[in-house]
């Protein structure tokens, strides 16, 4: 698992604002530099890297909400959620074949035949995962996903600022239009503002 990237110039003592921009800033460019080559079912440990790193994005968005109109925070957030279950379609059938895999080898003739069959299943669903995860990054890139998380992370603003720019609770996170996930909404605790983000999800 590829090690959470450094914020530079993090400081407990700066402005929660300013730590949210920050943070998040550097948890979106650490998602897209994951992005090259994660289609490759041959290196597994690439859609790992990035499912693990649309967790840590998540996390912060969620801990930093307050910092962001939530008009616009709402919407990227549903599309990280969604990465990352288009992700998580990839790797689930990636960790199974691995495993089946190393079983497969450590059995005789006689058995090996039977786990051969489980493994052509587990090669479907990897491929049948790859096809949500190709939709899912181009849908990324036609919404410009980068971008305006980009913007979001501009937008930052102290909590009191932010919030009142739009008074309405938010509702629950619908469907996702193009059917790649869905996020429940749920409350958000600030914490500080040099939060350890490295979840290791």
């Amino acid at each position: 698992m590829a090690k959470a990237r450094e914020i530079p110039g993090l400081d407990g003592a700066m402005p929660y604002a300013q730590a949210a921009a920050l943070t998040v800033e550097v948890r979106a460019r650490e998602v897209f530099s994951h992005a090259h080559g994660v289609l490759d079912t041959s290196r597994i440990e690439g859609v790992h890297d990035m499912r693990v790193a649309t967790r840590r994005l998540r996390a912060v968005l969620e801990v930093y909400a307050p910092c962001f109109p939530r008009k616009e925070l709402r919407p990227v957030l549903r599309d990280v959620k969604a990465l990352a279950d288009a992700l998580g379609a990839r790797r689930d059938p990636d960790v199974e074949l691995l495993a089946l895999e190393q079983f497969a080898a450590s059995v005789g003739p006689g058995e090996r035949a039977g786990v051969e069959v489980f493994i052509a299943r587990t090669r479907a669903e990897q491929q049948d995962g790859n096809v949500i995860l190709e939709r899912a990054l181009e849908e990324m890139r036609t919404s410009d996903l980068e971008g305006r998380l980009m913007r979001l992370a501009a937008s930052a603003a102290p909590a009191e600022s932010a919030e009142d720019e739009d008074e309405e609770a938010p509702a629950p996170v619908d469907e996702h239009p193009h059917g790649l996930g869905r996020l429940e909404a749920g409350p958000h605790d600030p914490g500080p503002a040099n939060v350890n983000t490295d979840t290791g999800w």
